[in-house]
């Protein structure tokens, strides 16, 4: 019996499979299988930046917060490969999924900024204007209008301001633990 070439994986649905075994593997914190799934990748001829970019996402997606060296190392991995290629590259990223698996993991801003897209999206009428104080005024004009009247430079002071940085009909919302019902 022949056995079924590794690139074969490239071509179809094994492509999506083989990266969501990683991302799943990488999530789950099991380093070994997420090297087994890179190696997968790789050696059946998956594009190594096409990882790269997965390892990027991954960093703030799963980690995000917990560990903020964590989009430094993939963003480092991506360049790394952009500028060596295969197969030297391999241990790189390798190096990187294996930091991704053991890095402590959070969803907390991925999960923020879905908040933030649900606020916009599900918004009835016009959006809320940006407030006065927090309008740039380069003009003569501008200032006039009071662009930038009363806004607080806050390392002009010696700890945080107390300012009010969204639109009146957001006042209070926080996008961290916000639900579609808040607004």
């Amino acid at each position: 019996m022949n056995p079924v070439p590794m690139y074969v994986h490239v071509l179809g649905e094994e492509h999506y499979n083989c990266i969501s075994a990683l991302h799943k593997s990488m999530r789950g914190s099991h380093e070994n299988a997420a090297l087994y799934w890179l190696g997968r990748m790789l050696e059946g001829g998956e594009d190594p930046l096409y990882v790269a970019r997965r390892l990027v996402r991954f960093a703030s997606e799963d980690v995000g917060l917990s560990d903020p060296l964590a989009l430094t190392q993939a963003v480092s991995a991506f360049q790394a490969c952009h500028f060596i290629g295969m197969p030297e590259c391999e241990v790189i990223l390798a190096q990187c999924a294996v930091y991704l698996a053991r890095a402590p993991k959070s969803i907390e801003i991925y999960k923020a900024y879905d908040s933030v897209k649900a606020c916009l999206r599900n918004h009835k009428g016009p959006l809320p204007s940006v407030p006065l104080h927090l309008r740039n005024a380069p003009t003569k004009l501008m200032k006039s209008l009071d662009y930038g009247k009363g806004y607080k430079y806050n390392p002009a002071f010696s700890g945080p301001v107390e300012q009010e940085y969204l639109p009146d009909e957001l006042r209070g919302v926080n996008f961290f633990n916000w639900t579609p019902s808040d607004v």
